[in-house]
């Protein structure tokens, strides 16, 4: 049987339910979100004449948790207006409608006679080859559906979201005993490439891989923090970046994901396993327990580990003294064994160098490591078939930087190993025998980059062209990348200059270019260090060579002979967000963050940002007299005035960023290869280079009418004096400089006055406290 999966069901509307639906409804898919009818009305509803029979009193739980992922401080959808795919229900009056859709997801309350109340009803109104799966953290998968129909088995699983839904990568498939191959196949393609998230197949026993792993460990750092007599703070400063985990570290995270929670995940191990060991590692610590019964549950209760309260100096962080049973004012402690390690420029230099010392926080590392390790290799094969996906759910569900397997490598598995045994530990045979064969590492330099994705660090792909900054790759089928290597991806002379030498290449011997990097961030914008020594210096002749050299860069690949496609993701500023714009398309990761943010240091976009989204907002209008273009040119100088950045690559196409055409790809993982497919998309269509056109400006009587809101906002406190000044420049610009409305410019005027009003900035005093300020603290100052 042939699955696809075109409309979906949610049952259940609280945190999980509802986040699941935002992002089922993120990726595109159409969402039926259910929950149960109210057993009495709210104050409102008596207010407003409602009766228990009224539609909005029945559905009033699913809307609710609509409302939710749909209020932009939730950020739990990529954008609001996708919101109108979701459509709400209940249990009692719409249950016809499962045999609508392709995909029914179970997200009720984790208890198991609940859950097969909820299947029983899904069974009478599903229709055959419909896929069925229980959101469940732990409960087990089989139980579940037992005595149920095979043909209801057949199509069931497990699908455990991480939540949030929208930000955790991992999704645990768990599929029952009868589960299809081919259903379970196809859920691992569906939740990789159109959902984006990264798959694990777990078995069926309490907790499954991440959250059993992520509570052992958890529980071995809480349990050896009362052994060491370390405090709650001192646990994580030794438990985080240091350890290649979160900067939440141990306590943080437990306050976000909530002690209540926490302490479910462990207490669902201890009530369904045998081994008494095994309850005595998942028992929660008594300090935990009273902290539960007090109601100490953490971010949502207000208090948990840490408390923050408002005092006579302001906001303050307590933390809770375990001994003392009481929050105590959080003071700051250096743990030397961490300054040290921290030293170190590597993750790996960082771990070897926190577990190999004599001091007292180093044997405390060593012990937490080395039980996680241990534990983790005594779960294979029982949670999973193999150590890859136990490292894989570890680093997507918790955030580590390395997974056990990985982790082990990083400090020697055959010296650790060593060490262990010297200390009493018994090692799980399959590691044994590994050592026995001569393999001393679980993955090897090749195994690293292995995947069914592009990976420009696997060193499978041609280099062409290379600099310090920048490299040019052959990523097969006659497609080349631009790959940024600068610091944070920042745009120096370097990556400029490669700009140029991979738009030649490609004119003679490529089909097209992908602009794509796959670090943290695509670009976080111009060399910032440079540009303000310059501007210190007052070398406005060089800082001028700067900004013509990538504004033709950025002509270079708009003009460009061969399609160029920019593949984005995470922070796009500033000058990374001008190269995106002048791409002939993008594909970009569902999670871009763009913006033009140069106003925050003093300063407008001068890499012909300012320019294109001038010629955006009077594109659409071209041709027809009849329109006005001040709504749409005044829209795209609020967006650069603002400094404003998109929360998602489905609100950079509102805010004029990207073009309602470019494609949102959900799996970050696959960016390159769908930039890499658009480029051979539009070279095989017939590819024809983009003819320059004379733009249109609105001139002096388009700024005058600019210039009132820029004195609006001002005289009502929204922005500085020195923002108007800036804004005052970007108006100048966007309406062609000192000319009549209606006259014709080129692209190279207005990158000319781009430049003018870029080198009058740089020599403000007040633009140089800005830069300053930004490069100090990393944070935009309003002066």
């Amino acid at each position: 049987m042939n699955y696809s999966i075109s409309r979906a069901a949610v049952l259940g509307a609280g945190v999980m339910g509802a986040g699941i639906a935002a992002h089922l409804a993120g990726a595109g898919i159409p969402v039926l979100l259910l929950d149960m009818v109210p057993s009495e009305l709210t104050e409102k509803e008596k207010a407003q004449g409602l009766t228990l029979n009224a539609k909005e009193v029945r559905n009033r739980l699913a809307q609710s948790g609509k409302n939710r992922v749909l209020d932009e401080k939730s950020r739990a959808i990529y954008d609001k207006d996708l919101g109108a795919i979701i459509q709400v229900g209940n249990f009692e009056d719409d249950m016809h409608l499962l045999k609508e859709v392709d995909w029914i997801i179970e997200a009720v309350t984790e208890r198991l006679d609940i859950k097969q109340k909820l299947l029983d009803q899904v069974a009478r109104y599903r229709k055959p080859g419909t896929i069925v799966s229980s959101n469940t953290s732990g409960i087990s998968i089989n139980k579940m559906v037992e005595g149920f129909p095979l043909e209801f088995r057949q199509h069931f699983l497990g699908t455990h979201f991480f939540n949030p839904p929208r930000w955790m990568k991992l999704l645990e498939i768990i599929p029952c005993e009868n589960c299809l191959p081919e259903v379970v196949e196809f859920m691992k393609t569906f939740g990789c490439k159109r959902l984006g998230k990264g798959i694990v197949v777990a078995k069926d026993t309490p907790n499954f891989i991440a959250n059993r792993l992520g509570t052992y460990a958890y529980l071995q750092i809480i349990k050896k923090m009362l052994d060491y007599g370390y405090s709650i703070n001192q646990i994580d400063e030794l438990t985080g970046p240091v350890m290649g985990r979160p900067k939440s570290a141990t306590f943080r995270t437990l306050d976000m994901v909530g002690l209540d929670t926490f302490c479910h995940v462990a207490n669902n191990v201890v009530n369904n396993v045998d081994s008494p060991s095994e309850k005595e590692n998942f028992a929660p610590p008594v300090f935990v327990k009273t902290m539960l019964e007090k109601g100490a549950l953490g971010d949502k209760a207000g208090q948990g580990f840490y408390k923050r309260i408002k005092g006579e100096k302001g906001s303050e962080t307590l933390v809770w003294d375990y001994q003392k049973e009481e929050y105590v004012p959080l003071v700051k402690e250096s743990l030397k064994a961490v300054e040290s390690a921290m030293k170190e420029k590597t993750l790996e230099g960082r771990i070897n160098a926190l577990i190999d010392g004599e001091e007292k926080e180093n044997r405390f590392a060593w012990e937490v490591t080395k039980k996680t390790l241990l534990y983790a290799a005594q779960m294979v094969p029982d949670l999973a078939d193999n150590f890859k996906d136990i490292d894989n759910a570890l680093v997507w569900g918790f955030n580590w930087e390395l997974g056990p397997f990985a982790l082990w490598d990083a400090i020697g598995l055959e010296k650790s190993v060593g060490r262990m045994k010297t200390e009493g530990e018994a090692i799980p045979a399959w590691i044994e025998k590994m050592l026995a064969s001569g393999r001393s590492k679980f993955y090897d330099q090749a195994e690293k980059h292995v995947a069914p994705y592009i990976v420009l660090a696997s060193g499978k792909y041609k280099t062409l062209k290379l600099n310090n900054d920048a490299a040019l790759l052959d990523i097969g089928d006659g497609v080349a990348c631009l790959q940024f290597r600068s610091k944070n991806n920042t745009v120096t002379d370097l990556v400029i200059e490669m700009i140029y030498e991979a738009v030649e290449e490609v004119k003679k011997n490529y089909l097209g270019l992908v602009l794509g990097n796959q670090s943290k961030n695509f670009s976080v914008g111009a060399n910032l260090n440079l540009i303000g020594k310059l501007a210190m210096e007052k070398k406005f002749e060089e800082l001028g060579r700067i900004v013509e050299n990538f504004q033709r860069a950025n002509l270079a690949l708009k003009y460009s002979y061969k399609p160029v496609v920019a593949a984005p993701y995470g922070m796009t500023l500033g000058g990374g967000a001008e190269i995106t714009m002048h791409a002939h398309a993008v594909t970009a990761g569902a999670e871009t963050y763009m913006g033009l943010v140069e106003v925050g240091v003093g300063l407008i976009p001068a890499g012909g940002g300012t320019k294109e989204m001038l010629l955006k907002s009077t594109q659409e209008l071209a041709g027809n007299p009849q329109n006005d273009l001040l709504p749409e040119l005044r829209r795209a100088w609020e967006t650069i005035a603002s400094a404003k950045v998109s929360s998602s690559a489905h609100d950079a196409v509102k805010k004029g960023y990207l073009r309602p055409s470019d494609r949102i790809v959900m799996n970050q993982d696959y960016l390159l290869d769908e930039a890499k497919d658009t480029v051979l998309f539009l070279a095989e269509g017939g590819f024809r280079p983009l003819l320059k056109k004379p733009v249109k400006v609105l001139g002096t009587s388009g700024r005058a009418s600019l210039q009132y809101s820029i004195d609006f906002m001002h005289k009502g406190g929204f922005i500085t004096e020195y923002d108007a000044h800036i804004a005052k420049m970007i108006a100048w610009v966007m309406t062609g400089g000192d000319v009549p409305a209606g006259v014709l410019v080129t692209e190279e005027q207005i990158l000319e006055l781009e430049k003018e009003a870029f080198l009058s900035l740089c020599g403000e005093s007040k633009t140089l406290q800005r830069i300053e300020h930004m490069l100090s603290t990393g944070k935009p100052l309003r002066n």
